[in-house]
């Protein structure tokens, strides 16, 4: 994307503020659990050791970023083309391939409908949003039928 115009970007509201706070009470929760570890194991076989409680918390900070993984969709979008990055992958694609913009009644999510009969999910203009999604849609619909006309 080359293009002089200035970008317009899209990264989905509600779920970044809910991956945000199960991310850190995640890490809290397993933190709390890990001063719990100590002593016996039960039946005598073993004892915790300071590895484990270390161990516990390591886990809950990489469940935790797991989790905020889904903070990672974001939609960037001017006359050239539009860039999208998902949860999974991404895809940088020029309007010329794009057939239209879609945001289907009951889908979570936009789509981007391809000359080429694939969609391409845009996890940034997500249904739980609202009106942030629907002002995204109709944005990136504009500077589709801008870059085609």
């Amino acid at each position: 994307m080359t293009s002089t115009s200035t970008p317009v970007v899209f990264r989905p509201r509600r779920i970044r503020w809910v991956a945000g706070f199960s991310a850190a009470a995640v890490v809290i929760l397993f933190t709390v659990l890990s001063f719990g570890l100590h002593g016996s194991t039960g039946d005598n076989m073993g004892t915790y050791q300071r590895g484990d409680q270390t161990a516990m918390i390591g886990l809950g900070i990489l469940i935790g970023l797991g989790i905020l993984a889904f903070t990672r969709p974001r939609a960037v979008a001017d006359a050239d083309g539009v860039k999208v990055r998902n949860v999974i992958g991404g895809y940088d694609l020029p309007w010329t391939a794009v057939r239209a913009v879609r945001f289907d009644r009951n889908s979570p999510w936009a789509t981007l409908e391809l000359h080429d009969d694939e969609t391409v999910s845009v996890h940034a203009l997500q249904a739980a949003d609202k009106e942030y999604a629907v002002e995204g849609v109709r944005a990136l619909r504009a500077l589709h039928s801008a870059a085609t006309s």
